[in-house]
């Protein structure tokens, strides 16, 4: 009984260890939709952040997801404006990228987007390479 839970023990330690050397949790937020995922993919990344305040967050924006991060765009239910919630984002760390392509295929300049805005060439690649290749979370609001 004894050996067993000397086993047990250095399995955790070594388990724990492994989580600790991963680093913090990194997630990607996908956001394509502005009307039905902006506030509240917004409150989601804050609250997210309020929990687990070390967690690397990107946001990657494409097609109409673009719009909350367009200078002077609202929520269109009840009229708050984007710029604040993400300026408060990105002071906590959050990375916030548009898809170039949406910006060809909706005639878009970047001189549209608030300051706090990173470019991506493809919000879908962009995606998935996060996934893939640097094994972020997914999550979609």
């Amino acid at each position: 009984m004894k050996k067993l839970l000397q086993c047990l023990a250095t399995t955790f330690a070594l388990f724990a260890m492994a989580a600790y050397a991963a680093g913090p949790t990194e997630v990607v937020y996908h956001i394509d939709d502005a009307e039905s995922q902006g506030i509240k993919g917004l409150r989601n990344i804050r609250n997210h952040l309020d929990v687990s305040p070390q967690t690397k967050i990107i946001v990657v924006t494409h097609a109409n997801g673009v719009d909350i991060m367009m200078e002077g765009a609202k929520d269109k239910k009840n009229g708050i404006e984007y710029a604040p919630l993400v300026g408060a984002l990105k002071s906590r760390g959050v990375r916030f990228e548009v898809c170039e392509i949406t910006l060809k295929n909706r005639n878009l300049k970047k001189d549209q987007f608030i300051l706090d805005t990173d470019f991506t060439p493809s919000g879908v690649v962009r995606v998935a390479d996060l996934q893939n290749q640097s094994r972020f979370a997914y999550i979609k609001p």
